[in-house]
């Protein structure tokens, strides 16, 4: 038996249903300030420069992950030739 919905709902409908925060404005506000960099740097326009200041956490936040892995790789590795030697 296959059973389908169909829902006719707006996204900003969709978001309150769900509790989600209303973010327009802050995205309003982002590409606006993004307008501006991007007219007021034109002539040595650099893409890096532009995005550096919204992106610096989540790359703060890949190379936590990436010691994550790398710590458990080696915990895990340790464990294993404990267990191999009894």
């Amino acid at each position: 038996m296959k059973v389908s919905i169909d829902f006719d709902i707006t996204p900003e409908e969709l978001r309150k249903l769900f509790g989600l925060p209303d973010v327009e404005g802050f995205q309003q506000q982002l590409m606006e300030d993004l307008r501006e960099r991007v007219a007021s740097g034109a002539e040595g326009y650099d893409p890096v420069k532009l995005f550096q200041p919204y992106i610096s956490g989540s790359l703060a936040s890949w190379d936590l992950f990436q010691k994550f892995l790398v710590n458990a790789t080696n915990a895990a590795e340790k464990s294993s030739k404990t267990t191999t030697r009894k």
